[in-house]
């Protein structure tokens, strides 16, 4: 793309955030503010394009709307693996061909006279209930067309959006990384199972300190095994590298400065923190609500609105309050249960809709924006929780939340969200950096606390590593070993190659030398 602006990357409050470059195209005249040029607008779209590849998110120019790329979030929780596009990216990746001007006009067009005749059926047959959401959908509907818009015209942004499937990896091995559902474990299966307290997952925590070097260059990491129990435990990877896992043959990947609570419903009281002041300021939750669709694709259970009404949202809240952010379809008749029944009970009260409009990878939407049943976008509902202890100076500092703001992105595997939690940080009431968790949680970043499948899309098939040295666990087989080389274990020891099991007691000693 020809970007050649340098940038430095400044980590504040667990993000990321992209200075740009300290000179600009400006015009200067005597006595008189700068004046921009051409060269002045495409320097700034180099700046934000530059800022995407670094955090995943691109705002658009003169819009409250953005693009975001979730692998990008995610990949900033890792040192030494990445989270594999291809496999994030299962779904809108069949079209990705260079739609010509007719094709998109014709599209167009009949789009249009589709939307027409829906419009007509629809205005004679709605019920009460589906006349409020075909408003609610109204009052959305130009906000939602305008960042759509702003997408199509980001033409390099486009160019790199077509391609996020393959970033990162050769063409072969990204076509080749299907991931097969049927493999994984269904942790709710096995927590279910009668020896569920008994089951424990081992964790090898990489200790970048304990190299082992030949002529100043690292041959060798070494890691520290500690086993825990998986189920109703915090597990917990406090280290600044990612953890490589191992439960019932399977293995997974845990980012850095991360943990995770598996659980049933009734057992999340756990997670209450004993003292309200190291309670969370943020507070996003996922719920697997009833859903026929998901009943027909069996892809995750669900469960009836009322089991929602339990969870402790006040318990989880700091001393200084909560941002809560809530996942939900478009059906009225859940948003008439939040917003009468859900919020009231957790003792939220509502602040702003933010929107997820989703696009396939050559920009257009997954399907017509007016498909009554089938919209193109989900919502997020915040709102704010304080504890009945709260102080009146905190209620004073709660953060005003812009409403209806819309950020786009090309859906991952079915009901997988994008990580939000970065978009939402300047509303978080608090302390600085926040307590974050995650309810219903499909992902694992740094910093947050996951509770339920935590482990389930944490996989190693689904991650790409990074070149790294030899790899040496103490007591157990050597693997990965360099083509060509033998490990020399301390003076007068044997050699070892490969496929030989090594029980010793003097690692800090081993070399790898040529054979």
């Amino acid at each position: 793309m020809g970007l050649v602006w340098a940038y430095k990357a400044y980590s504040i409050l667990g993000s990321t955030a992209i200075r740009g470059p300290s000179i600009y195209p400006f015009k200067f005249s005597a006595g008189k503010r700068p004046i921009a040029t051409p060269e002045m607008a495409v320097s700034e779209q180099n700046d934000r394009l530059s800022a995407f590849l670094l955090t995943g998110i691109y705002r658009f120019e003169g819009s409250d709307a953005m693009f975001i790329d979730p692998v990008r979030i995610l990949n900033r929780s890792y040192t030494r693996f990445k989270v594999s596009p291809s496999a994030y990216y299962s779904r809108f990746f069949d079209s990705i061909a260079d739609h010509s001007t007719e094709t998109h006009n014709n599209c167009s067009s009949n789009s249009k006279k589709r939307k027409r005749n829906k419009k007509k059926e629809k205005s004679q047959n709605l019920n009460p209930r589906e006349q409020i959401a075909d408003q609610r959908h109204q009052e959305a509907r130009s906000m939602l067309l305008k960042a759509h818009e702003a997408l199509i015209k980001s033409s390099e942004l486009l160019e790199i959006v077509k391609n996020l499937r393959n970033d990162g990896c050769d063409k072969e091995k990204c076509e080749t990384n299907v991931i097969s559902q049927d493999s994984e474990l269904d942790f709710v299966e096995v927590g279910n199972v009668w020896q569920a307290p008994l089951y424990e997952i081992t964790l090898n925590f990489h200790q970048d300190e304990m190299m082992v070097k030949n002529a100043g260059l690292p041959l060798f990491q070494f890691y520290e095994q500690r086993v825990v129990p998986v189920f109703n435990s915090l597990v917990a990877n406090e280290g600044s590298s990612d953890v490589e896992a191992e439960f019932l043959n399977h293995r997974y990947i845990v980012p850095k400065k991360s943990c995770f609570y598996m659980s049933d419903l009734g057992k999340i009281h756990n997670l209450i923190p004993a003292e309200s002041d190291r309670g969370f300021n943020l507070i996003v939750i996922d719920p697997p609500w009833e859903n026929s669709s998901a009943h027909q694709k069996l892809k995750y259970r669900t469960l009836p609105n009322r089991y929602f009404l339990s969870l402790p949202i006040k318990q989880f809240t700091h001393t200084a309050g909560s941002l809560v952010a809530l996942w939900v379809t478009n059906r009225e008749k859940l948003r008439s249960f939040v917003e009468n029944e859900l919020f009231p009970k957790w003792g939220v009260k509502y602040a702003a809709t933010f929107y997820w409009l989703k696009v396939k990878a050559d920009g257009l939407l997954i399907s017509e924006l007016d498909l009554f049943h089938h919209r193109p976008y989900e919502c997020v509902l915040l709102g704010y929780c304080h504890r009945d202890d709260m102080k009146s100076e905190h209620l004073l500092r709660l953060n005003h939340v812009p409403a209806n703001q819309v950020f786009v992105s090309v859906p991952g595997d079915y009901s997988r969200k994008p990580p939000i939690g970065e978009l939402l940080l300047e509303y978080v009431p608090g302390f600085r950096p926040a307590r974050s968790i995650e309810l219903f949680s499909r992902e694992m970043i740094a910093d947050w606390t996951s509770w339920d499948e935590a482990l389930a899309l944490r996989s190693t098939s689904m991650y790409l590593t990074y070149s790294q040295p030899f790899v040496l666990v103490v007591g157990s087989a050597l693997k990965q070993l360099p083509v060509g080389f033998r490990v020399q274990l301390g003076l007068g020891q044997n050699s070892y190659t490969s496929e030989t099991t090594c029980q010793n007691r003097h690692t800090s000693q081993a070399k790898l030398v040529p054979i």
